[in-house]
């Protein structure tokens, strides 16, 4: 089991950016965004010359998932000079941009959550003649980021992450945190909890790990809604870390990311060592990832109660949602050549550079195939 999986993952960081050689497609330019990049300017030019713009212009209106935020900011970076098209995301959340979609307002959606039966229903009246799919984009872990003075290495497992949240755990030296940390100096401080004020995918994805691996500590039915009692709320997962970081005390659940400067907890699966969050550690999850969708929907189901040995728990997979046929003839090529793009070998390079975990090589290859077939 061990060798299949150490196989698996190996075909997974070699493939899963690796250009689908049915499609052949032009290769797009990975994502100049200042960071170990030693050409600089001259090389963000020779990237942005390879996009295949084909009939993109104008402007593409989306929005939905804060998770994808920082991925979206840098593959516009290296498309929107390409092919001279302003690309508008607002990252409002996964429950926002489904809305706005179902409603007709934009060109695609980005949500942490695959698309719901009555949100299919919704998206038919704006996509003439198709529906709404789930296209997997982008994936990552979900960190909890905290600050306590003091400590540097936190371990918690999901009954106790479960009642931090749930308010039931309310200071940093209860002796169910001190039983999972023995070594470390947790003082009497108050736990002030954050968690998102609106509708978000992240917390969809975050309370779906808490529902499979602690169902008896964890009693809401889950959802993008928070429903716990307590806590605090901020807006987006930029929000949520902004609170962790100035709140002494303060726990949070964001995409890891957002956990520039933050320490992170690292996660008691089971497996002999915790597990932190990392674009390696998410990777090891996805991989076990199975496609649920039919026809053109690639909705995928995570593993959030893994125990293999350094693969991250709390995962979640970012989709772009667009209309399989029916899309808006003005701003089709605009979206088609977007997201062939993103979903290419140099657009999914730009994800691990920014903290972000590629999709599986047969995933994304199934993506490159469908958004040739968009109309």
């Amino acid at each position: 089991m061990k060798l299949q999986r150490k196989n698996r993952l190996r075909a997974l960081s070699l493939g899963a950016v690796a250009v689908s050689s049915a499609l052949a497609l032009t290769a797009c330019g990975s994502d100049d965004n200042g960071e170990g990049n030693a050409n600089g300017g001259s090389s963000a030019a020779a990237n942005a010359s390879s996009v295949k713009c084909d009939d993109a212009k104008g402007q593409l209106l989306a929005d939905g998932s804060s998770a994808q935020k920082n991925a979206i900011d840098a593959w516009t970076k290296v498309f929107s000079p390409a092919c001279n098209v302003q690309i508008n995301y607002k990252g409002a959340g996964s429950g926002a941009g489904v809305t706005s979609f179902t409603q007709g307002q934009i060109a695609f959606a980005g949500s942490d959550s695959a698309l719901k039966p009555d949100e299919v229903a919704a998206s038919k009246k704006v996509c003439d003649g198709g529906q709404g799919i789930d296209l997997p984009m982008v994936g990552g872990p979900i960190a909890l980021g905290y600050n306590v003075p003091g400590v540097d290495n936190l371990v918690l497992d999901a009954p106790t992450i479960a009642k931090i949240f749930d308010s039931k755990i309310k200071n940093w030296n209860d002796e169910a945190i001190k039983k999972l940390n023995p070594g470390a100096k947790l003082p009497d401080l108050k736990i002030q909890a954050f968690h998102r004020s609106e509708d978000s995918g992240t917390t969809d994805n975050f309370t779906k790990y808490l529902l499979a691996t602690t169902p008896e500590n964890w009693k809401y039915s889950g959802g993008k809604a928070w429903q716990a009692q307590g806590g605090q709320a901020a807006s987006g997962s930029a929000g949520v870390a902004q609170g962790v970081k100035q709140n002494s005390g303060a726990i949070g659940y964001f995409e890891l990311s957002f956990a520039k400067g933050i320490d992170t907890v690292a996660i008691d699966t089971g497996a002999k060592t915790p597990v932190k969050p990392s674009t390696e550690s998410a990777t090891a999850d996805i991989a076990a990832a199975k496609v649920i969708g039919t026809g053109k929907d690639l909705a995928l189901q995570l593993d959030y109660k893994t125990k293999a040995e350094g693969a991250y728990p709390i995962t979640l997979v970012t989709y772009e949602i667009v209309c399989d046929k029916g899309n808006k003839a003005d701003t089709l090529p605009a979206t088609k050549a977007f997201l062939r793009y993103i979903a290419s070998e140099d657009g999914q390079k730009v994800l691990a550079q920014n903290d972000y975990a590629p999709i599986p090589a047969e995933i994304i290859a199934k993506v490159r195939t469908t958004i040739e077939g968009l109309s």
